[in-house]
């Protein structure tokens, strides 16, 4: 066995040459330090001459410049350019309305509403004249007005006060029997507390000026009566063109008496009820009739002792929407007899027409089936004329509808066209709808191209359109009529 066994690496003492001999274990250390990193050189801001040359020199730098300059001019020039476009383009500009213009008026006769109330009137006579002089008129009236202001209406026309034998004589003598003053003046308080104008119906008296025999000088004439009643306070009063009242000659003595008694804030007013399809001309006189009228009252309807079909009722609404005079102010009202299904869209054709609608008693409201819908819609229309103003100041357009091509689900070549207009305010555009036919009605794609096709429901005769709608998915029910407010699509302002 060797001895050298230190040769070999075993034992305690390690062998020449290797790791743990003598000779190494005095050479290596015995802690190896890491290696430090070379110190590189600190941070440092650049110069300006570095700057450039990293920026690409000072042409770049140029450049940049006139950039800024041009972005900022350009946006100053669009702001300018936008502000020149608002400020000169043109605008509706707004007339200001008479109250007369944004009223609703009421047509009333007391002695069928105490009729209805189960009283019964008293008619006295005097001076040969019958003068429906009732004891309890004014109560009956009066009970019936916070619930005609709010549904909107502004002023009442009272009519059958005074029967055809009445003259200017009778007008003064029946206003000074004590009893119809105080019934008078306590409608007009009431009236006035209410913010209600009353207008007396003079179209049955003969108020052309004729006297009674023996009385000619000291029998007061028209004036000295339109006096009396003005001095109680009554906001004006309405004649029939067919009146000989209705004259140049009488009108200028009317608007004499009115000039006495009118303000910016009380203006008084004269309303010719129109019986025929053109309201004839004063005497050949070459002023315009609007210079001494202030209010034409139409009916849609011709006037019939029948029941009017649809057909005529379709011919007399379009014959309405296609010939209109622009220089008096219109108030319409239904006039003839039709069948109750279009009572309501008449309604809504005669809330919805330029000029002042004029309600009826006993005809839109009250005598409908169903109450509660028909107070309903006219609430509704007499709010949305007082909110909106393309419905008071708003141009009309009418937009004929070409029922060839109309995508009806029941076709049939009689029934009665779609009828339809335009009311337009700046860019808010109303559209009503007018189906008068009993079928229902479906809009044609190609219709009235120029028109948003997207609209919100403001109301109808059924009560039953809400939200949102499109009009090429519309249909229209039977004798229904549909008022929507017009806006482009992602757009509901």
């Amino acid at each position: 066995m060797p001895l050298n066994a230190g040769d070999t690496g075993y034992g305690s003492v390690p062998g020449p040459g290797l790791p743990g001999a003598a000779g190494s274990s005095e050479e290596a250390p015995l802690l190896i330090p890491e290696t430090e990193p070379e110190r590189g050189r600190q941070w440092e801001p650049m110069s300006r001459q570095e700057l450039e040359v990293a920026a690409g020199g000072p042409g770049w730098r140029k450049v940049r410049c006139y950039l800024v300059l041009l972005f900022w001019l350009s946006w100053v020039s669009m702001l300018a350019i936008s502000v020149a476009i608002i400020t000169m383009s043109p605008r509706p500009v707004a007339t200001p309305l008479r109250w007369w213009q944004k009223s609703l008026f009421y047509q009333l006769q007391p002695e069928v509403l105490l009729e209805a109330r189960g009283s019964e009137g008293i008619i006295t006579t005097l001076n040969s004249a019958k003068l429906l002089t009732l004891l309890d008129v004014s109560e009956a009236v009066c009970e019936q007005l916070p619930f005609l202001r709010s549904l909107g209406v502004g002023a009442l026309i009272l009519e059958g006060l005074f029967k055809k034998e009445a003259s200017p004589l009778n007008l003064t003598a029946v206003g000074k029997n004590s009893g119809m003053v105080a019934q008078i003046q306590h409608l007009l308080t009431e009236s006035n507390k209410a913010d209600l104008k009353v207008v007396l119906d003079f179209c049955e008296p003969d108020l052309s000026g004729h006297q009674d025999a023996g009385n000619t000088d000291e029998s007061p004439n028209l004036s000295h009566a339109l006096r009396f009643w003005l001095e109680q306070g009554v906001a004006g009063f309405a004649i029939c063109d067919t009146d000989a009242a209705y004259s140049e000659k009488t009108l200028l003595e009317v608007r004499g008496v009115f000039k006495e008694f009118s303000t910016e804030e009380e203006e008084r007013i004269v309303v010719v009820k129109q019986t025929t399809d053109v309201l004839r001309p004063l005497n050949n006189s070459s002023q315009i009739n609007a210079t001494m009228v202030d209010v034409v009252m139409r009916s849609i309807l011709p006037y019939s002792h029948r029941l009017l079909s649809t057909q005529e009722v379709a011919d007399a609404i379009e014959r309405h929407l296609q010939t209109r005079e622009e220089h008096v102010w219109p108030s319409w009202t239904v006039g003839g007899k039709t069948s109750h299904d279009l009572k309501n869209l008449l309604m809504v054709l005669m809330m919805t027409l330029p000029g002042s609608p004029a309600v009826q008693y006993d005809e839109e409201i009250d005598q409908t089936q169903d109450k509660e819908k028909a107070k309903a819609l006219f609430t509704s229309l007499s709010r949305s004329r007082f909110r909106e103003e393309a419905l008071l100041y708003g141009s009309f357009t009418f937009l004929p509808f070409n029922t060839s091509s109309s995508n009806s689900t029941v076709s049939s070549p009689s029934s009665p066209p779609v009828l339809a207009f335009l009311r337009s305010w700046g860019c808010v555009h109303f559209l009503i709808l007018l189906n008068v036919g009993p079928e229902v009605q479906a809009l044609d794609p190609d219709w009235a191209r120029s028109l948003p096709q997207a609209g919100v429901f403001v109301t109808s005769t059924g009560m039953d359109r809400m939200g949102s709608t499109s009009l090429y998915t519309l249909q229209l029910q039977p004798h229904e009529a549909i008022v929507i407010k017009l806006f482009k699509e992602g757009n509901y302002s």
